[in-house]
């Protein structure tokens, strides 16, 4: 089942998702500075807020192939095949 947090990101818009990732990405540069410097109160938030970005990534990458005509698709697999057989 999917987590609540993939579904809301399922239902935004592509800029929404855009604007997502940056914010948490200088969130998670500005976290990793102070827990650097002085410490965090909670330091597992620092994997809640990559994996977030992580999620973030993954639907982001999910709609480019969902997007991909269906000889780039082709393309893809047959590369995939390629890479496989080494």
């Amino acid at each position: 089942m999917a987590s609540n947090k993939s579904v809301e990101l399922q239902n935004a818009s592509d800029a929404d998702l855009l604007d997502q990732l940056s914010e948490t990405t200088v969130s998670l540069e500005k976290m990793k500075f102070d827990h650097t410097v002085s410490g965090i109160e909670n330091p597992l938030r620092l994997r809640e807020v990559r994996r977030d970005i992580a999620r973030i990534k993954t639907e982001i990458r999910r709609r480019e192939l969902a997007a991909l005509s269906p000889e780039a698709a082709a393309k893809r697999d047959r590369i995939l095949i390629r890479r496989r057989k080494k």
